[in-house]
């Protein structure tokens, strides 16, 4: 039987190997995670274990016995350093070598930084996608200390709500004109600005980082490019990531905003595969990379079952979601290509949503605090069914008659 050695232990990873035994892989099944512990949800980092709702025994993917009662061999705290494709060999970070017959990257991305030369290398300047991010952050927090928050994305946002309900003073600045500049409409962006502002954080949009300012080694304050400065006791990089190619485009695989995959999530090598947000893939006439759990879970699950002989190609419905305060943004569908937003009141007040058509067709919804306008586009969206928009605008028409 083949052995199948997946690198990158995140919900990719976990995933994809879960469905290898489930689906009747019988040979052997190696996870290799560069942290140093089992695999773990990512979203509550940025929400309720920051705040202390929950410890790191509530993160984990599966309980402690499952990896190991399901024949799956899992290597924590081990790096995968190069790929040799000919040999079918695997380099690995304490000095050792790998067989494999069929392998999965599930690498995942990597956070942005500031440059060093701007200060993003002073102590109490943070990133927050891993574990040890959260538990650096969260040993720094203090109430009535004063937080920046660099980037106005979904990323950003949510670290902004969560220290502001802890007690900071916090300030985000995004350079883009406006917040959510690239991935939601106007109208979405004016519902969280006013969201947040009513909950105290100050927000400037138009406004970039020049550079952080240090005193004994840690950040004290940052200067802005309209010439004002702030001060801060902490920083919080919310400025995106990057899809982790390093090990694949080293081994010469196909890299495209990503690690290249087919719709059965292959490289460019037949023999190994790619999932999760290291991985771009065809999806109606183009090409995408996802960065959401749904994906991480349903693409690896797609390339498990192409790994076991299946031939059935991946075309989600995206989905997403955000928690900022007492609001759920729930998403659903891609918006990129709109010409038209259309926007509905909820059924409770501060409620409401926002659709996103391309001539009448429907491309995607933004709910916030409305998991029935969530539900309805999404259903829309898997069964191709395009509402009239001027019907939809009237907040009179019901949902269900539409």
């Amino acid at each position: 039987m083949a052995r199948i050695v997946i690198v990158g232990a995140g919900q990719a990873g976990a995933s994809l190997a879960a469905r290898l035994r489930a689906g009747g892989h019988g040979g052997e099944i190696l996870l290799l995670g560069e942290e140093p512990v089992p695999p773990y949800q990512r979203p509550p980092l940025s929400k309720k274990y920051l705040t202390g709702e929950i410890g790191p025994d509530r993160l984990m993917l599966r309980a402690p016995d499952f990896w190991a009662g399901h024949g799956i061999t899992l290597r924590a705290g081990l790096r995968a350093e190069a790929i040799d494709r000919a040999g079918r060999r695997l380099q690995l970070s304490d000095g050792s070598s790998l067989a494999w017959d069929l392998l999965a990257l599930t690498t995942g991305a990597r956070p942005r930084r500031l440059p060093a030369a701007i200060g993003g290398d002073l102590d109490n300047v943070f990133v927050l996608r891993s574990l040890a991010d959260a538990d650096r952050l969260r040993a720094a927090i203090r109430p009535g200390a004063r937080a920046l928050v660099v980037g106005g994305g979904y990323i950003g946002l949510e670290a902004a709500a969560v220290l502001r309900g802890l007690g900071l003073a916090v300030t985000l600045i995004e350079a883009a004109p406006r917040i959510l500049g690239r991935v939601a409409a106007a109208e979405t962006a004016d519902f969280f600005r006013a969201l947040h502002r009513g909950h105290g954080v100050e927000i400037r949009e138009g406004v970039g980082l020049a550079r952080l300012v240090g005193r004994g080694g840690a950040v004290a304050g940052a200067e802005l490019t309209d010439g004002g400065h702030l001060p801060a006791d902490l920083v919080v990089v919310g400025i995106g990531i990057d899809p982790d190619t390093r090990l694949a485009a080293a081994a010469g695989l196909a890299i495209d905003n990503g690690i290249a995959v087919d719709a059965l999530g292959r490289t460019s090598d037949p023999a190994i595969f790619a999932a999760g947000d290291c991985a771009s893939f065809p999806w109606r006439g183009r090409r995408i990379r996802l960065e959401s759990v749904q994906n991480a879970i349903d693409q690896a699950e797609a390339a498990a079952d192409a790994m076991l002989g299946g031939s059935t190609p991946y075309d989600p419905v995206p989905w997403f979601w955000s928690d900022q305060y007492d609001v759920k943004l729930q998403i659903a569908g891609l918006n990129a290509g709109h010409d038209r937003v259309v926007v509905r009141p909820g059924p409770r007040e501060g409620s409401r949503s926002v659709w996103y058509f391309a001539g009448s067709r429907l491309l995607a919804v933004d709910a916030m605090n409305d998991p029935r306008a969530y539900m309805t586009g999404k259903r829309w969206l898997e069964t191709g069914h395009h509402p009239d928009p001027d019907a939809l605008a009237d907040p009179g028409r019901d949902l269900r008659g539409l």
